[in-house]
């Protein structure tokens, strides 16, 4: 993409209700007045927070927001001009139960209080396989640890990517740990009985992975 295009973008983004871009020392000094105040403050609901971290266009997060009304949607992730897609098609649709905030993964603590989450969306994302790289996997133990200070006590995460390596790497970091894998699918368009969000909607990657044979993998789980 052009930097004129990226501006443009950014631009854009300022002008949607549906962004929210703070300052990441603000937030870090304890300043970000949306923590712990989601639901009354922005969303004016009492309904569930639901996130997607890394969630590139925003496609998935959008998809999620059409199919549950009742549940309210933030994709995550720190390059704006990816998630503009996303943002522009949530304002054209009139959809009031998703928002996009960009902000790194690593200090998601500084923007949701304890408990505030209920469910965790990682679509996607790099596997990372090289050893040195370990520490940027979106499920490694530290990870983990950050999105559980967020989530509720009984909160989900839900793994859904094309990587096998990925998937295997955090069913045996799951089992290692002990925490509860309640589902897990190696291929969810092969095999029966994946969840209908899973199913239900494919990004433009996920369409170009599927014709090109690879399969998509799920795992849902509680953090113990």
């Amino acid at each position: 993409m052009g930097s004129k295009n990226k501006l443009k973008r950014f631009k854009e983004n300022e002008t949607f209700n549906n962004v929210i871009q703070p300052e990441r020392e603000d937030a870090l000094a304890g300043n970000f007045p949306l923590k712990g105040n989601w639901r009354s403050s922005f969303f004016k609901n009492d309904n569930p927070v639901v996130l997607e971290l890394g969630c590139g266009k925003g496609e998935y997060s959008v998809g999620l927001a059409q199919h549950y009304p009742d549940k309210n949607f933030i994709g995550v992730d720190i390059k704006g001009a990816r998630f503009w897609r996303g943002a522009k098609t949530a304002v054209e649709q009139g959809l009031t139960n998703v928002a996009f905030l960009r902000t790194q993964i690593e200090i998601i603590y500084a923007f949701f209080a304890e408990g505030e989450v209920d469910e965790i969306w990682i679509t996607f994302p790099d596997p990372q396989i090289k050893y040195k790289r370990t520490k940027h996997r979106m499920t490694n133990s530290e990870f983990l640890q950050r999105y559980k200070k967020i989530l509720k006590p009984d909160g989900v995460v839900n793994l859904k990517t094309d990587s096998e390596f990925m998937h295997g790497y955090t069913l045996g970091l799951l089992h290692g740990e002990g925490h509860e894998v309640l589902y897990a699918n190696h291929n969810v368009y092969r095999n029966e009985g994946a969840p209908q969000e899973v199913t239900g909607i494919k990004t433009f990657y996920e369409q170009y992975y599927l014709e090109q044979g690879k399969p998509i993998t799920y795992i849902k789980f509680k953090i113990r």
